[in-house]
């Protein structure tokens, strides 16, 4: 092996990568690659928005790797999707590892790292799944045989898999399954207990990031290895986030627990065959104290714990207490015996904590609780949701103290500027933002006083946006209402679509929006229209890619999840300003929380969530050099609201309309020179 002065800087090591997966340098990669190779070498956080088609994977794994080969260290890539790790791991390193071997001096190593639950665990597998029922679809027979087919099948996997990673078992099956042959980080036995430690697949995946120079891993995986004081990931001094947008809502999932009386039913049923009698039905009738209360409690967030509520929730507390003591110190015992007193301690902690962190949440104000049902299936019990107010501070103390980290995505300016997010994220505001607000100093703060150092770069997009694609509003419509979509801005739909001659994605703000669309216009396009919902979303993208005469409507997860290059995408379609839901328990909470401080909440928090996806929703029009259309926002607000500047700031620099004349006539010269 060179020895490190004899490896190639950044600069030169990029150009081999580019040159060995093909194409030229892309505008902006250089800059991007360097800059995060100071902010390696200084410890400097980077911050880095780099527009689609930049190459910014490999701007980062270029320096990455160099850093990790050089310093025998492990770098850690975090990413928000599946579909992004895949492309890292299937494709990117695997050719950069082939690429750079020469230049190194030996082929860098990498590795997946997942949570334990995506792997199989074959102690469940061989042992079984705790024998109460822990769902009520259980109790249906065909429930029952649907699930039985589905884990022999797994049983039958178990014995040719290399990796027991879920993401591998195609066709895949429902969580409910799989929690039968998986078990979470405080349901494990441990290697040392375990009869099948040896073989374990989660422990062989840990044991092969350990080994390798870079790990990617998920945004939830780095937010259990920063926040619960347990590591799993192996050490390293370097993190790059990508998909960094999306940061702050991952975190916040992980750090939200929930609590309801089946939870504390089934922990009841876990214990009651390990402990005395008495105190197993303590555990029971707190549960029914809980249900009784929840069945009356109104869905939406709690400023203020109820009296009954409260001592419901202390009975559960005291009672889960009592079973973990009764259950007593782990003991030298049959391994079966081992792993029922492990899973009933697991749910029990569970639940005590989650019932001490909500009686604790009005006292500090770090925590929001609320009532939960009504944003999701109406059949299920409510339940008591606790999420922490902000990340921020947990991210600077648990992530910027400790590692240089890297934030990349291709949307991070909202309304021009980094600071919007860096604040969610922990980081100072920057010295231009302070300069506006009125408090900058003379005299930049040290680093020694706990505020993290950090720079953003803007490298931009090789997209000639102005030229590409043209920003439609609708200034003419009437701002949108609560009764669902308007019939004005059904017939603005039918209008744009029949000049696209389909081509279009249609982004609502709400899956009843999507539907209602759907359905309308089925009646009135001679295009197909598919809606989320009618098949798995992979195979609807699919179709629409194939088909260009096709429409696609849908909410969230096509807002940041599809990417159709060419012709079959030409139109994107907003219906509205995609705000958070007034009664959102989390988002009212946070912007409770601003205006306390004197801040505008309404900017800080809704405006904020509303860019975001409005940049995402816009950036699935120009996926390659080649790509030309329309985003159109059928929301006149954008044009005439106060805050229409902010959100415009945030968006693309498309050429801007708000004539339908024009826009149509330049969708149907798009649709012709296409046919």
């Amino acid at each position: 092996m060179p020895s490190t002065t004899a490896i190639p800087n950044t600069r030169a090591l990029l150009a081999v990568a580019v040159e060995a997966v093909g194409g030229a340098e892309r505008a902006g990669q250089l800059d991007m690659a360097e800059a995060v190779e100071r902010a390696i070498r200084t410890g400097e956080h980077l911050a880095v928005q780099a527009g689609t088609g930049t190459g910014k994977s490999l701007a980062y794994l270029v320096p990455a790797i160099r850093h990790a080969v050089v310093s025998e260290s492990t770098v850690v890539i975090s990413t928000a999707t599946i579909a992004l790790q895949r492309q890292l791991v299937d494709r990117d390193l695997p050719r950069l590892a082939k690429a750079l071997r020469r230049e190194l001096g030996r082929e860098p190593r990498f590795a997946i790292l997942k949570g334990r639950r995506n792997y199989l665990c074959m102690h469940r597998v061989h042992t079984g799944a705790p024998d109460e029922p822990e769902e009520a679809g259980l109790f249906d027979p065909f429930a029952v045989s649907r699930m039985g087919r589905e884990v022999k099948r797994i049983h039958e996997w178990s014995s040719d898999t290399e990796t027991g990673d879920r993401d591998e078992l195609v066709p895949g099956v429902t969580d409910q399954v799989w929690r039968q042959v998986s078990v979470t980080a405080r349901e494990c036995l441990g290697v040392a207990k375990c009869p099948i430690g040896a073989d374990c697949f989660a422990e062989r995946a840990r044991a092969e990031a350990g080994r390798a120079d870079v790990v990617v891993t998920n945004h939830a995986m780095l937010a259990v290895d920063a926040l619960e004081g347990y590591q799993v990931l192996p050490d390293h001094d370097v993190v790059v986030i990508d998909e960094a947008h999306d940061l702050v809502d991952r975190i916040t999932s992980v750090a939200t627990e929930e609590l309801s009386a089946s939870l504390v039913a089934t922990a009841a049923r876990r214990c009651g065959r390990l402990i005395d009698q008495a105190t197993a039905d303590r555990m029971a009738e707190a549960s029914d104290g809980l249900a009784m209360l929840m069945e009356d409690a109104p869905v939406g967030r709690l400023d203020a714990l109820p009296p009954a509520l409260a001592g419901a929730l202390r009975a559960v507390k005291d009672a889960a207490h009592a079973c973990v003591t009764s259950l007593g110190p782990e003991r030298k015992e049959d391994v079966d015996g081992a792993t029922s007193r492990k899973l009933a301690r697991s749910l029990l902690d569970e639940v005590h904590d989650c019932a001490a962190r909500i009686l604790e949440a009005f006292d500090d104000d770090r925590d929001v609780v609320w009532v939960s049902g009504d944003f999701g299936d109406r059949n299920r019990a409510p339940s008591l949701r606790v999420a922490p107010l902000g990340v921020g501070g947990l991210l600077r103390e648990r992530l910027f103290a400790k590692r240089t980290t890297i934030l990349t995505s291709a949307t991070l300016t909202l309304g021009g500027t980094f600071d919007t997010l860096a604040r969610q994220w922990g980081l100072p505001a920057s010295s231009a933002a302070r300069k506006a607000e009125g408090t900058a100093t003379d005299k930049e703060p040290p680093a020694d006083l706990g505020q993290p150092r950090w720079s953003g770069l803007d490298v931009g997009s090789p997209f000639e946006h102005g030229s590409s694609g043209i920003l439609y509003v609708a200034r003419h419509l009437p701002p949108p209402g609560r009764d669902g979509l308007p019939p004005s801005y059904l017939d603005e739909l039918e209008g744009l679509v029949n000049a696209a001659g389909g081509r279009t994605l249609g982004l609502f703000s709400s899956m009843r929006a999507a539907k209602a669309a759907a359905e309308a216009l089925r009646g009135r396009l001679d295009h197909p229209v598919l809606c989320q919902g009618d098949d798995a979303t992979g195979q609807l993208v699919k179709r629409f890619a194939e088909d260009p005469r096709t429409c696609l409507f849908g909410t969230l997860s096509l807002w940041q999840g599809v990417d159709v290059p060419g012709p079959a995408l030409q139109l994107v379609v907003m219906d509205r300003i995609p705000f958070p839901r007034p009664d959102d328990p989390l988002a009212s909470a946070r912007q409770k929380a601003v205006e306390s401080r004197g801040g505008n909440g309404f900017l800080t928090v809704a405006a904020t969530h509303a860019a975001l996806l409005l940049a995402q929703g816009a950036g699935r029009l120009l996926r390659s050099m080649s790509d030309k259309g329309v985003v159109a926002i059928l929301d006149p607000r954008l044009a005439t609201a106060r805050y229409g500047g902010f959100l415009r700031a945030s968006l693309p620099p498309f050429w801007t309309t708000y004539d339908p004349e024009v826009v149509r006539a330049a969708l149907k010269r798009l649709d012709a020179a296409n046919d």
